[in-house]
């Protein structure tokens, strides 16, 4: 891999495309593009979706980073061909108008001859002035990239026309350069993505594990397991705000109960917080609305802060005898979603108020919960909680290499760094 250095010189000259080094050259997208191809949106009417004709890609699909042919629409041959402009080609550059704006992916095997529809545009590297993988990353990040934010239009439904985004200005450092900035910003791209796959195969892991220990199928946890009503092992928290708490907390799925002005940058509760329930460490909450994972609600401890309070529309309690229900063990169980199947029966369909599940506090303490000795539940704690730190420290790892590509690319496409052989 090449080796990196300060621009020495820092000789340096003002451009569309910001400031450069001399002996950089900058130019449109549009001029950077081949002459047969050159940036264009793909079909605007794909006709009847047809399960033997040609996939056409969509934003919605550039979603996931290796695009699934299965699962795209597709259009007749016919109307493919009168775009022949956008039928793709390998290592052309397929960039999202809408939705995620500049979103991109860089074209492999499999999508070559597909095609595209409006929403998506094809940017076609023309060899000789850029290389297609630079090309992608200048276009995520760096001046670029500041451009294309600066050339989005609309209010409700966002998009950068396509002529502006032919006229987005390029800064070009000489061909080996390019190559030498992709081949570093690439190896930290799949630093990353081993490390997500890493992260999605540990939290397979973790759920299998979570459901074998939490339905005592292996040995230690079969011992002693005995049906509960939730609410003879915890009980209510209704305690009001006396002292004027301001820390307002919100649950998010992967933080937990976390305050709203870190989670949000501000805080979206209004001023009088007198009637708020105010939480402990080591007390919960059940936000009673559907989100990504909990379809019957999130129930969280605690952990991060000594006091906190909640909106009224949260249900609150803590565990009655603490030596005889691990609040780890609990925490693992409302995780694992061991709660939905009598929640599901509760919950009444149509039934809502203020977007919640109508899920009453009588309703939700009579609910069932399955625990083995306290022991037993301690020892499974401790084994899911050593998975927890595990995907911790992994995350807190993915999310250093992201911050560091997002400084090197910076540095890297403006021509502070340089690359050296």
């Amino acid at each position: 891999m090449p080796k990196l250095s300060l621009n020495a010189s820092k000789k340096t000259k003002h451009t569309p495309a910001g400031e450069i080094p001399v002996d950089w050259a900058w130019a449109t997208l549009d001029g950077v593009t081949s002459k047969e191809r050159r940036v264009s949106y793909g079909i605007v009417q794909t006709g009847e979706n047809l399960a033997e004709g040609i996939p056409c890609v969509r934003v919605v699909d550039l979603n996931n980073s290796r695009l699934d042919l299965e699962s795209m629409i597709r259009t007749s041959p016919r109307i493919s061909n009168s775009y022949k402009r956008t039928v793709l080609k390998k290592d052309d550059i397929i960039f999202a108008l809408r939705g995620d704006i500049g979103k991109t992916i860089i074209v492999d095997e499999k999508l070559v001859g597909a095609n595209l529809t409006r929403g998506v545009a094809l940017i076609a590297a023309d060899p000789a002035k850029a290389q297609p993988e630079f090309l992608r990353y200048s276009l995520e990040a760096g001046p670029t990239n500041t451009a294309i934010r600066l050339a989005v239009n609309g209010t409700s439904l966002k998009e950068i026309p396509i002529n502006a985004l032919r006229q987005i200005p390029v800064p070009l450092p000489p061909l080996p350069e390019q190559r030498q900035i992709a081949d570093i910003l690439s190896t930290w791209n799949r630093a990353i993505e081993t490390l997500e796959s890493l992260i999605a195969a540990k939290s397979r892991r973790k759920q299998a594990l979570m459901q074998q220990l939490l339905t005592h199928t292996l040995e230690f946890a079969k011992v002693g397991h005995s049906r509960h009503r939730l609410g003879d092992v915890v009980e209510r928290v209704t305690r009001k705000n006396p002292k004027g708490d301001t820390n307002v907390l919100t649950i998010s799925a992967q933080q937990g109960l976390i305050s709203q002005s870190s989670y949000f940058n501000r805080n979206v509760a209004g001023e009088d917080l007198s009637t708020y329930y105010q939480l402990k460490r080591g007390e919960f909450a059940y936000n009673r609305s559907s989100s990504k994972g909990y379809p019957f609600g999130a129930i969280k401890r605690l952990n991060a802060y000594p006091t906190g309070v909640v909106s009224t529309l949260y249900l609150c309690f803590r565990i009655t005898e603490e030596k005889r229900t691990c609040s780890d063990f609990l925490c693992h169980c409302f995780d694992s979603g061991m709660l939905n199947q009598g929640l599901r029966c509760v919950a009444q369909e149509g039934a809502r108020a203020h977007g919640l599940l109508n899920v009453t506090s009588t309703d939700f303490m009579d609910l069932d919960v399955c625990l083995p000795d306290f022991a037993s539940q301690q020892r499974i704690a401790t084994i899911l909680n050593t998975a927890d730190r595990e995907l911790t420290l992994h995350r807190q790892h993915l999310e250093f290499l992201r911050t560091q590509k997002r400084g090197l690319m910076q540095k890297l496409l403006t021509g502070e760094v340089r690359t050296i052989r």
